[in-house]
């Protein structure tokens, strides 16, 4: 095929450009178009509906980040849901802890699925046929209405792998999501969701943050540098019993080293902890989005 160029909107007039791509599969599925391309600098990479989800060369930035921060600040985490996340690489990441039991995850999309064993095998590496994952194609947010009206308590952890808080997943970014969820949660559960870019979509960040606090005690905002998203990314950590900003840098290391979990290529202690430092430009926003009692979230 043709190498051509394969861009992605970051903003309103700004794009991430690759150049020296080269088309690998083109489709539609009854819910996106996708596409999956091999470039230079990122390897295989595939988008949904014209926006970059996940490369090769990057994506354990995200992954990484997006399951281990809450992950190992529970002591102990046995059941997991992912909603999305059909590529399989947070999945990938859950089944790292030795304590992980089951991980329940709602894909709307089976072509996400195909694609990822067909062309992503290097970041899904076959999860999908695990024993200890049960994947579902259906809508997460029926499946958690179900769960949530079900009055039991499911899951130690809610990892939100989906697309932008702007598209057709808009509705599982609602407050009132965000309640089902938390009744879907085990004592000392939380809920991971990717907030957007910090820069382009920052009142973005701040209305999900400010939903977030108005359901949980302590919803953590962090960063993630992701070259694939332009650079910096937001996501939050929200929970009643959980902070994974109370832990120092050696326990997140003593933990990683009880866990056997030495081949992460992103995730550390030092990290972990320096992700919670906001500049003060997003403080700023995100104290003003927010209810005064929940200001402590990022004053402190």
């Amino acid at each position: 095929m043709t190498e051509t160029r394969v861009a992605d909107a970051l903003g309103r007039t700004t794009e991430l450009v690759l150049g020296g791509g080269r088309l690998l599969a083109k489709g539609r599925s009854p819910f996106q178009a996708f596409e999956v391309w091999e470039t230079p600098e990122f390897g295989r990479l595939y988008s949904l509906d014209g926006h970059f989800m996940a490369s090769e060369a990057d994506e354990f930035h995200g992954h990484e980040s997006l399951v281990h921060v809450a992950a190992i600040a529970h002591p102990s985490p046995r059941c997991a849901l992912v909603i999305g996340g059909g590529d399989g690489a947070s999945v990938r990441e859950l089944l790292r802890h030795p304590s992980m039991e089951r991980v329940v995850v709602v894909e709307l999309d089976a072509a996400v699925v195909d694609l990822g064993r067909r062309y992503l095998a290097s970041v899904q590496q076959g999860v999908f046929d695990d024993p200890r994952v049960d994947l579902r194609i259906g809508d997460g947010f029926d499946h958690v209405t179900r769960t949530a009206s079900a009055a039991s308590a499911s899951y130690d952890l809610i990892i939100f792998d989906l697309t932008g808080a702007d598209g057709p997943a808009a509705a599982l970014h609602k407050e009132s999501f965000f309640r089902l969820c938390h009744g879907c949660l085990n004592h000392g559960g939380a809920l991971v969701v990717q907030l957007g870019s910090p820069f382009y979509q920052r009142a973005q960040v701040g209305a999900l943050m400010a939903a977030l606090s108005r359901v949980f005690r302590t919803p953590r905002p962090y960063l993630v540098d992701i070259p694939l998203y332009g650079g910096s990314w937001a996501m939050a950590c929200a929970a009643d019993d959980l902070d994974p900003r109370a832990l120092d840098a050696a326990e997140v290391e003593r933990r990683l080293v009880d866990r056997r979990m030495n081949t992460l290529r992103h995730y550390n202690g030092e990290l972990h902890c320096a992700q919670f430092a906001l500049p003060n430009v997003l403080r700023t926003a995100l104290l003003a989005e927010m209810p005064a009692a929940a200001n402590q979230t990022v004053s402190t």
